[in-house]
């Protein structure tokens, strides 16, 4: 088989925020200071020409700005990272262009600001709506700034905004988490992400762990959410990600569906198809901003996607999403035969984790629960 050039989209990594929260993992950093803006915008754009060669005649259909909080940057500066970006890379016409965004950094003015700097789409870090809880996360906002944030998103003419929301939370109760999702979907959010918190390492949270709910209480509040979502007309798409229908996320779609995508950016992770060499590559920028900033070269580190390893690792990605795997798009993301899973897949069919037609795969409810299972046959 041969690999085929899948979309490719772009990531653009801003690592500052005001404070680290204790559960963040992410290359992101408290502000100290005045943030070099233009610096770094100039660095970006730096990188994204160093990385030309593997755009190969395509056109960018989604951004995503992420962090850290790329809403501590002025419009003006995200306005001239997209024009230049522009400049270098062709813009699809209907491009989705995400931004995150934190309710505590927004200034009112500056969501009509950014709308009209080019971008289409906002993620407004949420997580809760207790107070207790956000101050335990760490959060620098609070309930009334978030439901703020909301309605100036809905007001500034964005075609779409996301709530990040988690569950799971310290010392949670099921009603404190079902508030939550009722608060947040009252805001009326095209989409909404609502993730568990878990403990990674490296983390404030992993040196002084807090108490969470147990596994039983952990299940009731998915299980229950699940419903109460589906009732207020959320579609699950994505094991941690809802919206009302023709509000997915294109850009987390393009991931999942093991889509390219251009990193630009304090470590700043990329992946690319190149079918004349038969290769697929991981790509990863100088992580720390200092020497970012100071860089001639922007890349610390090339690695090749051995073809052994592309099933798996399609599988990881695409099994994330909740609709059926087309057998075709397997041989063209990862250049192998669906032949080279058979006998993986006839066993999870098996154990009842998955269903078969001539064109597609098809995971089971119980598939669902239990995708480790699954990937187990193909490690």
């Amino acid at each position: 088989m041969t690999l085929q050039l899948p979309p490719l989209s772009l990531y653009i990594h801003i690592p500052w925020c005001v404070q680290k929260c204790p559960y963040c993992d992410f290359n992101s950093h408290g502000q100290t200071g005045e943030l070099p803006q233009q610096q770094y915008v100039d660095a970006l754009l730096a990188d994204l020409k160093d990385d030309l060669a593997y755009v190969q005649g395509r056109k960018i259909h989604t951004i995503f700005i992420g962090g850290g909080t790329p809403s501590l940057f002025d419009a003006s500066q995200i306005q001239r990272l997209l024009i230049g970006a522009n400049t270098l890379i062709p813009f699809e016409d209907d491009i989705e262009i995400t931004m995150e965004a934190n309710p505590g950094t927004l200034e009112h003015d500056d969501f009509s600001a950014y709308r009209a700097a080019g971008v289409t789409r906002l993620s407004i870090g949420v997580q809760s709506f207790s107070k207790e809880k956000l101050n335990l996360l760490g959060r620098i906002h609070n309930e009334d700034e978030a439901k703020i944030a909301a309605e100036k998103a809905k007001q500034a003419d964005y075609s779409s905004f996301n709530l990040d929301l988690m569950h799971g939370l310290p010392n949670q109760s099921f009603d404190e988490a079902m508030h939550d999702i009722d608060t947040a979907t009252a805001l009326a959010p095209p989409h909404l992400s609502w993730y568990q918190l878990t403990i990674e390492p490296n983390t404030l949270f992993h040196s002084k762990p807090p108490q969470l709910p147990d596994d039983e209480k952990l299940w009731h509040i998915y299980e229950q959410g699940q419903l109460r979502l589906a009732a207020m007309g959320y579609e699950q798409y994505e094991i941690s990600a809802y919206a009302k229908p023709g509000y997915q996320c294109r850009h987390n779609l393009n991931y999942w569906k093991f889509g390219d995508y251009l990193g630009i950016g304090c470590g700043a992770h990329g992946k690319i198809t190149l079918p004349e060499s038969n290769r697929i590559v991981r790509t990863v920028k100088i992580k720390h901003p200092k020497g970012y900033l100071a860089a001639d070269k922007y890349t610390f580190e090339t690695t090749d996607v051995i073809e052994k390893d592309r099933p798996l690792e399609y599988l990881m990605n695409r099994l994330r999403l909740m609709t059926p795997i087309p057998k075709t798009e397997f041989e063209q993301r990862t250049g192998q035969s669906a032949a080279v899973v058979e006998q993986g897949m006839q066993k999870s069919i098996e154990r009842g984790l998955l269903t078969q037609t001539t064109t597609h795969w098809h995971l089971t409810a119980r598939g669902h629960m239990f995708v480790n299972n699954l990937l187990s046959q193909f490690i």
